[in-house]
């Protein structure tokens, strides 16, 4: 029988909690939907409070809750507050497993998929742990850190920020072994004033960094010696690596290739140089590589092979990115490029490259959401996106969101362009222009909705897809009646 998680001793001894009776879980959940048989279900409070869905939990099979109030139905341990006791779980959690690796990982832009790398080569090196999704804010993070069991040997740790001030308690939190930034750029502006500010959030990330840890900075970003000279300041015992394109860097990246649908890359970590092909187009793919192999080989090139092996046909979480194929109603199909989890001015740019790399048959179509939190360069920001948005070869471009707008004048009579408040006032127009070898890029802020027009986009694939095997089946029960 496998080891559990927690046992309820262990939790109330942790949390300073108080255990109904001795009971054990094997995982813990914030969310019924998701929840498992034997997980412990954390009562957390946000927009509803956690304590309302506890019954829920117990019918759907957890072992036990988390709570800060007396609840029936099932085994619980009481505390006084939950977020606070979910903190001193996850420390418990971290401390527990001596043996562990942790890195940290965050950055304006590739953070979800440099810690995704990471998790695919921590996966092929023994027991790894890693966030789910992007669990990276005030409660995902001590949400990870609890779920981590102890005979975890690497863990990789995703963390961001909405505001200032968020980034440091976190890295305290992970007290990582290699601390990561991706790239410094515009996002958040409106609650930091400026990139530079951002720049100085970001280098929080060295604040929990251990003595003698790595703190791995881009080579190529215009505040590398910000962050540099932050990393020395927070933790002055720590080792500074860098990854950028050509060589200087601990991890170059000498050469990218791409067909188009994948991209090879030929990094050099530590002078020692190998391939890896992705599952993406982009120079930014390979630059994200390059970050996760020294940041999974950051002393030595004794297990780079190792890793690049296991980073070999990576594809980008959903919505970062991923291209996959839609059925049309009139027949045919269409491309999707799907990178609809978020936006800023530097992703926009990397994503729109991207797309006009890709091998197309038809007209290339784009559908962008507005930019949020870039503060007083909104417009500026979104202008910007003309010459990009051109420069991608797109015949129409669909724009949702106020601060679309500006592109939109910007663009004038060089696209077919087509704006909307929101996605929803366009979604019509937009299925009418699709035909059979298009190729179509989803991108925007996640609040912009262009996640739920994917969605929706996908739906209506399915309904058709669905349409056609009917009808095929309705074919072939009329042959066998007239035989």
């Amino acid at each position: 029988m496998a080891e559990p998680l927690w046992t309820s001793t262990e939790i109330a001894a942790a949390t300073g909690g108080e255990a109904s009776a001795d009971f054990d879980v094997t995982g813990l959940s914030i969310d019924t939907r998701s929840l498992q048989a034997g997980d412990l279900f954390v009562a957390l409070k946000d927009i509803r409070d956690g304590h309302e869905f506890t019954q829920s939990a117990f019918e759907a099979g957890a072992s036990g809750a988390l709570v800060s109030r007396e609840i029936d139905g099932g085994e619980t341990v009481l505390v006084e507050n939950v977020l606070p006791a979910l903190e001193a779980l996850g420390l418990a959690a971290r401390d527990r497993a001596t043996e562990c690796y942790r890195v940290a990982v965050t950055g304006s832009v590739g953070k979800t998929s440099v810690k995704e790398m990471l998790a695919r080569i921590f996966g092929a090196m023994g027991p790894a742990h890693w966030n789910v999704k992007s669990f990276n804010n005030h409660w995902g993070v001590p949400l990870t850190l609890a779920r981590m069991p102890r005979d975890t040997e690497r863990a990789a740790f995703e963390i961001g920020m909405n505001t200032p001030g968020e980034i440091a308690p976190r890295s305290h939190m992970v007290r990582p072994h290699c601390a990561l930034i991706t790239k410094i750029a515009p996002a958040h502006l409106e609650g930091l004033g400026s990139v530079e500010g951002v720049a100085r959030e970001k280098a929080d990330i060295f604040a929990g960094l251990l003595p003698g840890g790595f703190a791995i900075v881009p080579f190529d970003d215009d505040f590398a010696g910000l962050l540099t000279e932050r990393a020395k300041s927070l933790q002055p015992d720590c080792r500074i690596l860098t990854f950028g394109m050509a060589r200087g860097p601990d991890a170059a990246v000498l050469d990218v290739f791409s067909n188009g649908s994948d991209t090879t890359a030929v990094i050099a970590i530590h002078g020692r140089e190998v391939s890896v092909s992705l599952n993406a187009v982009g120079e930014h793919w390979a630059l994200n590589a390059a970050a996760a192999l020294l940041a999974a080989c950051p002393d030595s090139a004794d297990n780079v092979g190792i890793a690049a092996n296991a980073l070999d046909g990576y594809s980008p979480p959903p919505g970062r990115g991923t291209s996959e194929v839609l059925t049309l109603p009139d027949g045919g199909s269409i491309t999707l490029i799907d990178d609809a989890y978020n936006a800023n001015p530097e992703s926009m740019r990397a994503a729109l490259v991207g797309f006009a790399a890709r091998p197309c048959v038809g007209k290339r179509i784009v559908a962008l959401g507005e930019m949020l939190e870039v503060g007083g360069t909104s417009e500026a920001e979104h202008v910007a996106l003309a010459a990009p948005v051109v420069a991608s070869g797109a015949s129409h471009v669909f724009m949702a969101g106020e601060a679309m707008t500006a592109l939109l004048q910007a663009l004038g009579e060089r696209t077919e362009s087509i704006w909307s408040v929101k996605a929803e006032g366009f979604e019509s127009e937009l299925k009418n222009t699709l035909k059979d070898g298009d190729l179509l890029l989803l991108k925007g802020s996640n609040a912009s909705g262009m996640g739920r027009l994917a969605d929706r986009l996908r739906q209506w694939s399915a309904s058709t897809d669905q349409q056609v095997m009917n009808r095929g089946a309705t074919s072939a029960a009329g042959g066998s009646d007239a035989v």
